[in-house]
């Protein structure tokens, strides 16, 4: 496989992003994966080069571009009172969805650009708190994303003004959520309230609670991580873009 790191021009600044793909028989549908709250580090680089090693252009932006290249942490991120922790929190609350959104327009008028990049429509899917923003960038680019997927994403149904499940149905793409059954800032009382909202909505899609999982159990180094969830989340995943983008 082919990988670089580059920047994006937004009008916010250089958005660092990885970029990998396949080395031959290109040019390669695209997607966007989208970062969990503790950001850009070398698990989310593999877990793109997985998804690449399929067929796919994938592009992982840093979405704390806004705060500085120093936006990326160590281990302590994950842990109560860390000092890693609270700098990661000082950024990622002040984050909302319109500010991502013009992000995702940058990371696809870069798309148009790129040779390699076979000419069509996009999936794009988040971890965590960008399970969201994947949501909200299929509503948001109707003509554009295809296929947007949300794993254990928070707070999908909320009193916020942007909370994703208003934008239930305003897009074409097909959805798939993912949820785990133990997860604090998903909780399934709220999950079965969004399960009924995508029940009565015209929404080409499916919402699925992994068992006995918790927040974050795809990922390899998390203490969480659960391969048969895992695996289930990549085969989900992998089969929702080759219907929608080949």
């Amino acid at each position: 496989m082919l990988e670089t790191t580059l920047d994006i021009p937004t009008r916010d600044g250089a958005m660092e992003t990885f970029l990998v793909r396949p080395e031959r028989n290109g040019p390669h549908p695209a997607v966007l994966m989208l970062m969990d709250a503790p950001g850009i580090r070398e698990e989310l680089h593999d877990m793109a080069r997985r998804l690449a090693s399929v067929g796919y252009y994938v592009v992982l932006p840093n979405l704390y571009y806004r705060a500085g290249r120093g936006a990326k942490f160590g281990p302590g991120v994950l842990v109560k009172d860390d000092p890693e922790r609270d700098r990661m929190r000082a950024i990622r609350t002040k984050m909302t969805i319109p500010p991502v959104m013009r992000d995702v327009a940058n990371m696809l008028a870069f798309l148009d650009t790129q040779a390699e990049v076979e000419p069509g429509p996009v999936g794009v899917h988040g971890y965590c708190m960008s399970g969201p923003y994947a949501l909200a960038a299929a509503a948001r680019y109707p003509g554009r994303i295809a296929a947007a997927a949300s794993f254990y994403g928070t707070w999908l149904v909320s009193d916020a003004e942007e909370s994703p499940h208003l934008t239930l149905g305003k897009g074409r793409a097909e959805l798939y959520i993912s949820c785990a059954e133990h997860d604090e800032l998903a909780p399934l009382p709220m999950v079965a309230e969004l399960q009924k909202l995508l029940d009565a909505s015209d929404v080409d899609g499916e919402l699925e609670i992994s068992p006995g999982v918790h927040h974050g159990f795809a990922f390899p180094q998390r203490w969480c991580y659960d391969k048969p969830a895992a695996e289930r989340h990549w085969e989900r995943l992998i089969a929702l873009y080759r219907r929608r983008l080949g």
